[in-house]
C-alpha cells in the first residue's frame, strides 16, 4: 500500500520540477485535488512568465532533488514533509546562470477508492516570519561581565584601530561556502537570514561594534554563562536595517535607490507587507548579463537568486526593498 501513495508522490515531484521550466499540460500529471493550490500555481505561472520577460531571461533547464524528510501515516491519509533542492538554469541571450534554492513543503496524500491523490500542498514561507528573541537570552547578557570576551575562533587575529578595506571578495567567498549549510562556529537560528548576512559582512572585514547592549551596536559574542549572545542588529532583519541607516562609524552603508547601483558584498532587505518592517536580508554575490544583482540567503537557502525574489512564495505586490551599498573602507 505504501508504494501506491509513493507513486503519486513521485508524480508530484516530477510535475514540481517540470513547472520550473514548462507550464504546459502534460499527459501524465499528479492527481491534485487541492483547488487552492492549483489556483495559486496557475496565478504564479502567469506572473513568472511576465517576470521572465522583464528580466530578459528564460528558464532553460531545471533539476530538482527531492528529499523526503519525514512522514506521518494515518488511516487513508499520509502527511509528507519534503525538501526540494531546485537548480534552475536561466538563459539570458546565451548567457547561462545557475540559480539554486531550497524549498520545503508539507504534502497531504489521501486515499480515494483504490487511488491516492494530493489533497493539500502547504508552502513554507519562513522569510515572512519575524524573529523573536528569547527573554532568557537578554537576562544572560545582563548577568555577563562588563568587558566583552569575543570568541577568538570567530574573530581570528586581534583588531586594531587602523582603517581597513571591505574585502568584498572575502564576503562573497564566505557567502558561497556557507549558503546551504550553517557555519557550526556560530549560533544557528530557525530564521537565519540576517545572522548569515552578518557573518558574510564580518568575513569581509566589517568590524564588530560591541556596546554591551543588545539593542545597539552590531556584534556577536562567544558563550556567556553557557549561552550565545549577540546584538539584535546581528540577527534580526529590521534591526540590521535600522543599524545600517544610522551607523556613522565602523560598519556603514549608503542607501541607494536602484539595485544596479550595488556591488558584490552589498545588502538587500525585504519588507513583504509594505509596512516599514523588514523581514528578510540577502547579500549580493553575482550579477546577470544586464548588471542586476543575484543574491545568496539563508532561511530559504538560496544561491544566485534574482534580487527581487518574485519567485518566492513570500513575495507580493506590496513588497518594498532597501538597497544598502556597504562602505568600501571601515
Amino acid at each position: 500500500m505504501q508504494q501506491v501513495w509513493k507513486n503519486t508522490l513521485y508524480l508530484y515531484v516530477d510535475q514540481h520540477n517540470r513547472q520550473e521550466v514548462d507550464d504546459r499540460h502534460h499527459a501524465i500529471k499528479a492527481p491534485i485535488t487541492d483547488m487552492d493550490y492549483n489556483l495559486r500555481m496557475s496565478e504564479r505561472s502567469a506572473r513568472l512568465k511576465d517576470w521572465y520577460k522583464q528580466r530578459g531571461a528564460m528558464p532553460a533547464k531545471s533539476q530538482t532533488k527531492a528529499k523526503l524528510v519525514r512522514t506521518y501515516e494515518g488511516d487513508g491519509e499520509v502527511l509528507v514533509d519534503m525538501e526540494f533542492h531546485i537548480q534552475r538554469t536561466m538563459d539570458q541571450q546565451g548567457f547561462l546562470m545557475l540559480e539554486e534554492r531550497i524549498e520545503k513543503e508539507r504534502i497531504t496524500l489521501s486515499k480515494e477508492g483504490d487511488s491516492w491523490v494530493v489533497a493539500r500542498v502547504e508552502h513554507k514561507e519562513p522569510e515572512r516570519a519575524v524573529r523573536r528573541d528569547i527573554k532568557e537570552e537578554e537576562q544572560a547578557l545582563i548577568k555577563s561581565r562588563s568587558k566583552p570576551y569575543l570568541n577568538p575562533s570567530l574573530l581570528g587575529s586581534a583588531r586594531t584601530a587602523r582603517r581597513v578595506n571591505y574585502r568584498r571578495d572575502k564576503a562573497v567567498e564566505y557567502a558561497e561556502q556557507w549558503w546551504n549549510e550553517p557555519n557550526p562556529r556560530f549560533e544557528i537560528f530557525e530564521l537565519d537570514c540576517t545572522n548569515y548576512v552578518s557573518q558574510c559582512l564580518f568575513a569581509g572585514g566589517a568590524p564588530m561594534d560591541y556596546t554591551g547592549r543588545r539593542e545597539s551596536g552590531w556584534w556577536y559574542r562567544g558563550k556567556v554563562n553557557g549561552k550565545e549572545s549577540w546584538s539584535y542588529s546581528w540577527s534580526v532583519a529590521n534591526s540590521l536595517e535600522h543599524f545600517l541607516l544610522s551607523s556613522k562609524a565602523g560598519l556603514r552603508a549608503e542607501l541607494v535607490n536602484h539595485p544596479n547601483e550595488l556591488k558584490l558584498g552589498d545588502v538587500i532587505q525585504y519588507d513583504w507587507d509594505g509596512d516599514g518592517n523588514y523581514q528578510h536580508s540577502t547579500i549580493v554575490t553575482a550579477f546577470d548579463l544586464y548588471g542586476m544583482p543575484l543574491v545568496n540567503a539563508h532561511t530559504t537557502n538560496s544561491r544566485h537568486r534574482y534580487w527581487d525574489y518574485q519567485d518566492s512564495y513570500a513575495w507580493n505586490e506590496a513588497t518594498n526593498y532597501r538597497f544598502f551599498h556597504i562602505a568600501d573602507i571601515f
